[in-house]
Parts: structure tokens; C-alpha cells; sequence
């Protein structure tokens, strides 16, 4: 390696260098920076100190990347550095985009950079944004970057939608609209898709921009037309999942959809799976049948509506599984009233492990509520605290201080009847009487505690 870089050195280095041993070559108290030794006129030389002590490049990085790059005038390249200043970009995204694409530098400045990280802000890129995006693809600073956003934006993509579009799939910029995008926007909307439709799905799911038409998209759709039957639910079905057209029909889909018909699902019902979230039929077939054994073994009819929803709640790894059924377990649940609410009620073991923690956290230390008492009435997990649960108990600790409110009210009634019933009946009503009910209800006060124990 040592003879090699000497090699790439400029001549009036190799002297210095070759009385170096190989173990100590990059140490920075041996070896003066290239920009440091003087008369050096060789272009590489320059080209490798400006790398290094304008760009922030490491001696070897410089040394690459002056194989792409030749510097005669620096003029061009420090325009090109100050315009990535003055518009935000750190010096650690200057120093990735330069290492990854050198020829920025002398890349055309007024017709081609500067126009672009305009046009990116004009997107509402921040100066942070900005720098991720490019430090992941630099040529995109080079790319007919208006085209693609006056394309977007023709078929009806917002700002923030081509934003996205952006940050997640740069490399869209080189794809020719006319010959590669319009064709798979224009397909999607002979299935049905309106422009809103597409916009929505594609800003969820850019991947399928990158995606062939021909080769993946147009087989992956004919494939789900033969098994839902019709472009109706073809449409719904990839409106409720639009990764299902990253998936293998052949491969996971179809024994997936066949493993359940083999256990006495009827095929409506299995059907039924395409149009649900989470959506367990992208998983691979090992795990899937895992958990149709386990659905089987909890004593789920298959013939019920019930098996279906089972299924779609146990699908995720059977690790995160055991997080949930562990989380609930640190507040006081047993296994058995774990698995009895789940009987009930599948779906609440769809909250994610974080929200499990912190909804019972809320029920068990703030409203003392006997962590025996929530399996019969898990639904309240759903719920989001910060939107219901919490301004709602603000709201009943509020009208009990005021004595408005009995002991024998039941919490779960309060927590869990309708939005417009919930307002009407302690809100609108009271609100003269206790104006500050409002604002409990708007989560602007804090909840301390119920002072009386309410039934559940």
C-alpha cells in the first residue's frame, strides 16, 4: 500500500515520503501537509492541499480524490465552498460531499448549483435537511433538478410532499419524467387512483417510483388482481398497504393467504387481510405460521371475523411479542389476564411497547387504578393519553374539587363514551359554572389526581 500511494504522490514528495517507514506515513508530527511545502506547483499538489485544507479532507481522502479532480484555479471551487456556507452546510457536509463527488467543485455555479439549492429551499429544506439529503447524493446538486420538481408539482404534489419525495429517494432527479415517471402515474390512475390518491401514496411509499413498471409493478398488480378478484379491491387493497407492491406475491402473499384457507378460513374472510393494518401478509411464512398456530391454540374460531383480527395483531417478531407481554406483566398482569383480554379484545396488543409503559404508567400511579381492573377494559390503552385520557381526567378532577361530579360516576364511562357526548355533557354544561373546565379539557391543566376514588 505504501508504494502505491508513493506512487500517486507528486515527485517532489516521493523523497520525503520514501524515508518514512510504512507504520508512521500519515503521522501528522512526520509529515508536513502537502499545502505546507513550498514552491509546490506539480497540479496534483495543489489539488490535494486545497482538498485538505480548504475542504477539511484527510491527507488520503485528498489523495483519491485528486485522481477525479484537477484544480488549476481555485478560483471556481471557493465560489463553490462559499455558496455551501452562505446557504448552511457545515463544514462535515462539505467535507462528505466533496470526498463522495470531487467534480462538484468545478461544477457550472451559476447555472446549475446555485439554481438548485435554491429550488431545494423553495421545497422547505433547512440548512440541516439540506446537508443529509446531499451527503447522500451530491450529483443531485448536478442534476435538471427544476424538471423534476415542475413535473411533481404538475401532477399535483405539494412542497412538502416533493420534499419527501427528495429526502427519501434523491435519486429520483435522474430518472427522465416523461419516459420513466409519467408512464407509472399515469398507470396508477388506470387502476383508479386519483391525483390525491397518487400523491398520498407515492410521498408514503417513494420506493415504488424506483421500482420498474414493466418488470415489477405492472406483474405485482395482475398478480393481486387474480387474487382479489377485482381492480376495486386491488385499489383498496394497496391503499391499505402500499408496500404490498414491494412484496413477493409468489413467495409470501399467496402461501400465506393458503395456510389460512387450510385452517378452515374462509377465503372472504382471508381475503379480508388485504385491506387490514398492520397487514401480517408480507411476513415470511415461517413466522406466519407461527402465529396462526398460536391464534389456533388460544381457541379462535376460524370461521369468526375474530380469527382475522387475531392474527393481524400478533403480526410483528416474536420478540417484540414477548417486550409487550412483558411490559404489561411489570405492572401486575398475569400471563393468563394477558392472554383473556386478548380473547376479547385483539387489538390492543397493536400498541407499541412504549405506549404500553406509559398508558399504564398514567392508570396505575396518577389515577390508582388496581392494574387488575384494565385487562377487563383494555380498550383504554388505545386511546392516546395526551388527545383523551389525560384532558379528560383534568376535566373530571376539575368538576369533583367543585363537588359537580359523584363517587359513584364511572371513570370508564367518562373515558370511553364519544368525543361530541363527552363535551356536551361535562363541558358545554359546566362551562359557565367553572369556566377553567375549557381549558382542562383543551389538556391546559395539568392532572394531579382524582381526590375521591371513583368507581371504575
Amino acid at each position: 500500500m505504501f508504494s502505491l500511494i508513493c506512487i500517486k504522490l507528486p515527485q517532489e514528495l516521493k523523497h520525503k515520503a520514501s524515508s518514512l517507514t510504512h507504520g508512521h506515513f500519515f503521522s501528522t508530527s512526520s509529515v508536513k501537509p502537502i499545502a505546507e511545502l513550498p514552491n509546490s506547483k506539480n497540479p496534483q499538489s495543489l489539488t490535494v492541499s486545497f482538498l485538505q485544507n480548504s475542504c477539511g479532507l484527510s491527507l488520503e481522502s485528498a489523495i483519491s480524490a485528486s485522481e477525479k479532480l484537477n484544480i488549476e484555479n481555485p478560483k471556481n471551487p471557493k465560489l463553490v465552498l462559499e455558496l455551501f456556507r452562505t446557504h448552511g452546510l457545515t463544514q462535515t457536509h462539505i467535507r462528505n460531499l466533496i470526498s463522495s463527488h470531487p467534480l462538484l467543485l468545478l461544477a457550472d455555479l451559476e447555472n446549475t448549483l446555485k439554481p438548485n439549492i435554491e429550488l431545494f429551499e423553495s421545497l422547505g429544506f433547512s440548512s440541516t435537511s439540506l446537508g443529509k439529503m446531499l451527503s447522500r447524493e451530491p450529483r443531485v446538486l448536478e442534476s435538471d433538478a427544476y424538471t423534476v420538481v415542475e413535473f411533481f408539482r404538475a401532477h399535483g404534489f405539494r412542497n412538502e410532499q416533493i420534499s419527501t419525495l427528495t429526502i427519501r429517494r434523491p435519486k429520483l432527479y435522474f430518472s427522465n419524467t416523461h419516459k420513466i415517471l409519467k408512464p407509472k402515474l399515469d398507470f396508477f390512475k388506470s387502476l383508479g387512483f386519483s391525483d390525491l390518491d397518487i400523491t398520498k401514496l407515492l410521498s408514503a411509499r417513494p420506493s415504488i417510483l424506483g421500482r420498474s413498471l414493466q418488470k415489477q409493478i405492472i406483474p405485482c398488480v395482475q398478480g393481486l388482481r387474480r387474487i382479489l378478484g377485482t381492480d376495486e379491491n386491488v385499489l383498496k387493497a394497496i391503499k391499505a398497504l402500499s408496500s404490498i407492491l414491494d412484496a413477493n406475491l409468489e413467495k409470501e402473499l399467496k402461501p400465506n393467504i393458503s395456510m389460512l384457507i387450510s385452517h378452515g378460513v374462509p377465503h372472504s374472510l382471508a381475503l379480508k387481510l388485504f385491506f387490514s393494518r398492520p397487514n401480517p401478509l408480507p411476513m415470511s411464512t415461517c413466522r406466519f405460521s407461527e402465529i396462526v398456530s398460536e391464534v389456533m391454540k388460544l381457541g379462535f374460531d376460524p370461521n369468526n371475523p375474530q380469527f382475522v383480527i387475531a392474527i393481524r395483531s400478533m403480526a410483528m417478531s416474536k420478540t417484540m411479542w414477548e417486550r409487550k407481554v412483558e411490559a404489561y406483566k411489570s405492572f401486575g398482569w398475569s400471563e393468563d389476564e394477558i392472554f383473556s383480554a386478548f380473547k376479547r379484545q385483539p387489538l390492543f396488543m397493536i400498541v407499541s411497547e412504549k405506549k404500553i409503559k406509559k398508558s399504564m404508567g398514567f392508570f396505575v400511579n396518577k389515577v390508582k387504578m388496581k392494574p387488575s381492573l384494565i385487562p377487563k377494559n383494555h380498550t383504554l390503552l388505545r386511546y392516546s393519553l395526551e388527545k383523551r385520557i389525560i384532558p379528560r381526567c383534568s376535566v373530571l378532577q376539575l368538576l369533583i374539587s367543585k363537588r359537580l361530579i359523584k363517587e359513584d360516576t364511572s371513570l370508564f364511562q367518562m373515558l370511553t363514551m364519544t368525543e361530541n357526548k363527552f363535551v356536551e355533557k361535562l363541558v358545554c354544561r359546566y362551562q359557565n359554572e367553572v369556566p377553567d373546565v375549557v381549558m382542562a379539557h383543551q389538556g391546559k391543566i395539568e392532572f394531579q389526581g382524582f381526590p375521591i376514588d371513583l368507581k371504575p
